[in-house]
């Protein structure tokens, strides 16, 4: 039987397309993506363990009074950092009214591509990709320690996250089998690739800049802080870093991403710019002031991103991946079907556990599974309505191989995690997870329920296979030779 596609376990997030990542604006199922210009989205606060009383850490407060003294805070601001459950974040001084603006932090204290053009390594710094040449400043500003500006910012940095590029093998053991795996050490393969060009073409030939050693680990710290804290989506801004305002959390409860943020002016005669930081819900004094990051990523992507994961069922989702084969006698003609129909030789589906199918996904299977005598509708006289057509059952033939090949390979993919749903909700309702584990076996558990969605999908349509209507039987219907009860209509010679 030929292949007709691929259960991928690489979803498109991963280093073979990395980036831009997606956004709810412009999301698509066919992702064409490259390296070459990262978009990251929006922050996660810092991970750190505190007491349980409000006070942050000593470090926190040392920049919470540096920028008090720079003249960002004032007496009047709404909020405050402070310890909070989910580690740091932002508190609220005073009761806070929706999509009041919260913080206002001036272009100066921005991190972004033109603080590194301006910075003793900008002349070494011009041809790297933004998110490399941001990823330099903050190794080296962070190693600078004392003798850097940003030193009071750059001690309120965490070591690292929970996103799983920081995890240990023994960690990541525990997601094997899932597409977060693949991505995950895509991602890091990419990082380390990325390193090693970074260190011969620039850190080695300039050691008066990087007078210290810089290690991949460094590189990889620099990148998750890029991946989970930096705003994306701003007035002219791809990637830039916001200090203070990257301490706000996600809350799973937010159910919008607008007006959370903008770029404005700092005043009417003002040609300084402001990142303005709103609440999009009211607030009570002493509450968590919080945003919501990204509605469309799946728990997978946030755990990759941010390093958590939500319990809502939608976050659950499996990318299925079908191509049409080179060695598909007819995949000229099915390649230019499905260009003309915004699609390629690789398609991409983001399956989401208690939704429909992608509305695309069943013709395009359809197509690529075309053979034998179906194959008459890839004719030019078809050209302009074949689409049309594969949105309809082609064939008992047609519809039957989708269908188990789709079964088989979900079957295939299911034997690939080392545990059942059944033991994972067994785990999940002992409780006392830690973080890593509980987002492990969280991802795990929804790619297992959407694969047997998919699967039981699949396994109705090959219930219903007798009871569809296929192309022949329309075509003679609307030729008027088989009556609404599937007979055949026969004229008597006058």
């Amino acid at each position: 039987m030929v292949a007709l596609f691929t259960l991928c376990p690489t979803s498109p997030s991963s280093p073979a397309s990395l980036s831009p990542l997606k956004t709810p604006k412009h999301k698509s199922s066919h992702r064409t993506k490259t390296l070459t210009s990262l978009h990251y989205t929006k922050p996660l606060s810092a991970n750190y363990t505190l007491s349980s009383e409000s006070d942050p850490p000593a470090a926190v407060q040392t920049f919470w009074r540096w920028f008090s003294d720079e003249g960002v805070i004032t007496s009047k601001c709404a909020v405050k950092p402070g310890a909070v459950p989910e580690g740091l974040g932002l508190v609220a001084q005073r009761d806070i009214a929706r999509n009041e603006v919260v913080l206002e932090v001036p272009k100066k204290f921005w991190i972004n591509p033109d603080t590194v053009s301006g910075s003793e390594i900008g002349c070494v710094c011009g041809g790297l990709k933004p998110w490399i040449a941001v990823a330099l400043f903050l190794i080296r500003e962070k190693k600078l320690g004392n003798d850097s500006i940003w030193r009071f910012y750059l001690d309120v940095l965490p070591e690292n996250t929970d996103s799983t590029i920081y995890w240990s093998e023994e960690e990541l053991s525990e997601i094997q089998g899932t597409q977060l795996l693949s991505t995950t050490l895509g991602v890091k393969e990419y990082v380390e690739s990325e390193f090693e060009k970074v260190e011969e073409e620039v850190i080695s030939p300039h050691k008066q800049l990087f007078p210290f050693p810089v290690a991949l680990d460094d590189f990889l710290w620099a990148f998750g802080m890029l991946r989970s804290r930096a705003f994306s989506r701003l007035r002219g801004q791809n990637l830039v870093l916001i200090p203070l305002a990257d301490l706000i959390n996600h809350s799973p409860n937010i159910t919008t991403e607008e007006y959370a943020w903008e770029i404005k002016g700092a005043g009417l005669f003002s040609r300084e710019l402001l990142f303005s930081l709103r609440s999009p819900v009211s607030v009570k004094a002493g509450e968590q002031v919080m945003i919501q990051y990204d509605l469309e990523k799946s728990n997978a992507e946030l755990a990759l991103d941010y390093g958590f994961i939500e319990s809502r069922s939608e976050r659950n989702a499996y990318t299925l991946t079908l191509q049409i084969s080179e060695s598909d006698e007819f995949f000229g003609d099915k390649l230019d079907i499905a260009e003309s129909n915004g699609m390629g030789e690789t398609a991409y589906f983001d399956i989401t556990l208690g939704r429909p199918l992608p509305a695309a996904m069943i013709p395009y299977l359809r197509l690529v599974a075309l053979r034998g005598t179906d194959a008459f509708l890839l004719e030019s006289i078809f050209r302009n309505s074949v689409w049309g057509h594969l949105e309809l059952p082609v064939s008992r033939a047609n519809e039957e191989l989708i269908c188990q090949v789709i079964r088989a390979a979900c079957s295939s993919a299911l034997s690939g995690y080392h545990t059942t749903i059944e033991e994972d909700e067994k785990l999940t309702e002992g409780g006392n997870l830690d973080r890593r584990l509980q987002i492990a076996v969280g991802v795990r558990e929804g790619e297992k329920k959407v694969l047997q969605q998919i699967d039981g999908i699949f396994k109705e349509r090959e219930l219903e296979l007798d009871e569809l209507e296929y192309y022949q039987e329309r075509r003679l219907k609307d030729l008027g030779l088989v009556g609404e009860q599937g007979d055949i209509i026969f004229w008597e010679p006058k």
